[in-house]
């Protein structure tokens, strides 16, 4: 970790208040009540997402399909704030109040008193297009329909309403009630008054929104995708893996990303079947090396969640490498930051020319409060102009990785992307 680049506190203040603004949207919009909020899905997600709003004072109708689901996940809320409690963050009258607010159940039709509902079950667009249809037919008018979708695309989800302008992401971040960031995604019908509510509703619940468009994986997640391809290629071509984590870590980041995998679970979309092995994470899920929670993923791990690189998932990545035909060498720590952060960059250049991301300081916000980018850089926009964007190109050119047109042309005139 390094000292602060000059002026980096000053853009992160200023580009956390500017990421409220929404270019085309007058600061005089009138904004639609929010008096009552439903959440399809108890989960994890649902759970935390509910907290926010019954934390802030809003009720919330909460709907699961099965009993044991919502118990579970009424109980989980409780003994969130029971913690909560413990740790002296919060007093016991204001958790069982919060509490109090809360209407679990199973009946769909009640969320007809619901003046926003965010939907957050599984991330398969049939589920997610269902789930629309049926909602479509039971919320009251007027009402804002969110799904709280990662990846996919919201103007697929609103054509199967009546109401298109209604219709927009939340994409909340997990732990949902801890966690800061809120990509607010606008699709192509959603309406002015629809996306200012949701803006403003974010800031009242305690989250930093940003606008993004529809695209896969949106701003953060799809800026995400190629340093994950990059920490991939680096290890199948004889990189250590703790070491592409170390890089990053050295960096600044909270943790690497095979780290991030351990953490999350590295069975996560996994077949389950042990004797198809079509990828790495195929491999390590077939000798039950399943991240943190059984003590070995890509790491071993102690009873203190320490983590130690392990022979056995070196052996496994040496195999791949070698049915792959990738010859191995020794790769260094600036070789490995430059091909995972210079990527980010690039796709960050693409967001901006597609308009999917209004301006770059958005770019930096999503990544420094969702993502752990961290903050002594500005974020990866700002510490991009900060290193040269003429820097950047010629290290993506020096490793045969795509420039993108809008970097390239940046980079030419001696331009920064936060002017």
């Amino acid at each position: 970790m390094s000292d602060p680049i000059p002026g980096a506190k000053e853009h992160i203040d200023a580009a956390r208040k500017l990421a409220a603004t929404i270019d085309d949207i007058p600061a005089d919009t009138q904004l639609l009540p929010i008096n009552r909020v439903g959440v399809i899905g108890a989960g994890t997600m649902g759970g935390g997402i509910t907290m926010n709003f019954l934390t802030a004072g809003i009720p919330v109708i909460i709907v699961e399909m099965t009993q044991e689901a919502l118990d579970r996940g009424v109980a989980t809320m409780r003994k969130n704030y029971e913690n909560t409690v413990k740790r002296g963050k919060m007093e016991a009258a204001d958790a069982e109040a919060a509490m109090g607010r809360l209407t679990p159940t199973l009946d769909f039709g009640a969320l007809a008193e619901a003046d926003l509902v965010i939907e957050a079950v599984y991330e398969s667009m049939d589920v997610k297009k269902d789930v629309f249809g049926r909602l479509d037919k039971v919320a009251k008018p007027g009402a804002i329909l969110a799904s709280n979708t990662s990846y996919l695309d919201i103007d697929e989800i609103a054509s199967v309403t009546s109401r298109p302008e209604a219709v927009l992401g939340m994409h909340f971040f997990s732990p949902a009630n801890v966690m800061k960031l809120l990509e607010v995604v606008r699709g192509k019908a959603t309406g002015k008054a629809q996306l200012a509510t949701v803006m403003a509703l974010s800031v009242k619940i305690g989250k930093v929104p940003v606008v993004s468009g529809v695209c896969h994986g949106f701003i953060g997640n799809r800026m995400l995708s190629p340093r994950q391809a990059q920490a991939h290629a680096l290890i199948m071509e004889g990189a250590n893996y703790w070491d592409v984590d170390e890089a990053l870590l050295e960096f600044g980041f909270p943790m690497g990303p095979w780290q991030m995998a351990d953490l999350a679970g590295v069975d996560i979309g996994w077949h389950r079947d042990p004797n198809r092995i079509e990828t790495l994470r195929d491999a390590l899920c077939a000798v039950g090396r399943w991240g943190q929670k059984t003590k070995k993923g890509f790491y071993d791990y102690d009873d203190n969640r320490q983590r130690s690189p392990s022979d056995e998932v070196k052996a496994i990545i040496a195999d791949f490498a070698q049915k792959e035909g990738k010859p191995q060498r020794s790769i260094d720590k600036d070789e490995i930051r430059e091909r995972l952060l210079y990527p980010m960059i690039s796709e960050g250049a693409l967001i901006l020319e597609e308009g999917i991301s209004q301006r770059a300081s958005d770019i930096d916000t999503v990544w420094l409060n969702g993502y752990g980018w961290p903050a002594w850089t500005g974020g990866p926009m700002f510490w991009a102009d900060h290193i040269g964007l003429d820097t950047v190109v010629a290290g993506l050119k020096k490793h045969g990785l795509p420039v993108a047109p809008l970097l390239e042309r940046k980079a030419a005139a001696g331009e920064k992307f936060n002017g």
